[in-house]
């Protein structure tokens, strides 16, 4: 199943269904600032077990997951002064930053360092659907790892990902280019993946 969200101004009522669907455990297939992905409510387990089924990943290689702002942030990952000072100037963006866990954020999601993925992405249709779920969206590419050529439209993933997940959200053309991956559960900032984004901002 696919439908389309306009990419500029969402269309409230088919976020507050997908939203919904999310709350029972929807799996879907959504565009993001730097890719589409693959996602789920993160506190439904069963969705992220299939998330894991999908992307053949090991139960030990925990998946990132998006909140809305830096505040949401804050109530799912242990923010530094200095993490905070560098992401509210990036946020939203497209980083993914490493931070020790809350307690609030459910075990299958975190690390065995006790450690978590969050992004505040730059996409409406995704900030919407937290915003209307509220709480955060597992987050992972959409491209599996087997090889497969990178794709860039909704069409594409509904036709490759077939009955695999519950909804394909079409939101216009993402060419991929994967987030970059900054490290702040240490003293100083580690990028740990060198992708979209602007990377000065984390030694000024």
């Amino acid at each position: 199943m696919m439908l389309s969200i306009n990419p500029d101004n969402p269309q409230p009522r088919s976020i507050k269904q997908i939203a919904e669907k999310l709350r029972n455990g929807a799996v879907i297939c959504y565009p993001t600032d730097t890719v589409y992905g693959i996602g789920c409510d993160i506190f439904n387990q069963k969705a992220i077990k299939k998330i894991f089924q999908i992307k053949k990943r090991p139960i030990y290689k925990p998946f990132s997951f998006m909140c809305s702002s830096l505040k949401d942030v804050s109530d799912y990952g242990h923010v530094s002064n200095m993490a905070y000072r560098i992401m509210r100037k990036a946020l939203p963006g497209p980083f993914t930053f490493v931070l020790p866990a809350t307690k609030i954020v459910p075990k299958i999601m975190i690390t065995k360092q006790k450690t978590v993925g969050i992004r505040v992405p730059q996409n409406n249709i995704c900030l919407a659907l937290i915003e209307a779920l509220g709480n955060p969206i597992l987050t992972t590419s959409a491209i599996l790892d087997d090889g497969s050529p990178p794709l860039s439209e909704a069409y594409e993933f509904d036709e490759f990902l077939g009955n695999m997940v519950d909804l394909v959200i079409d939101g216009g053309i993402v060419y991929p280019d994967p987030s970059t991956i900054v490290d702040f559960s240490r003293d100083e900032p580690e990028i740990l993946r060198l992708g979209k984004g602007d990377i000065s901002q984390f030694y000024a």
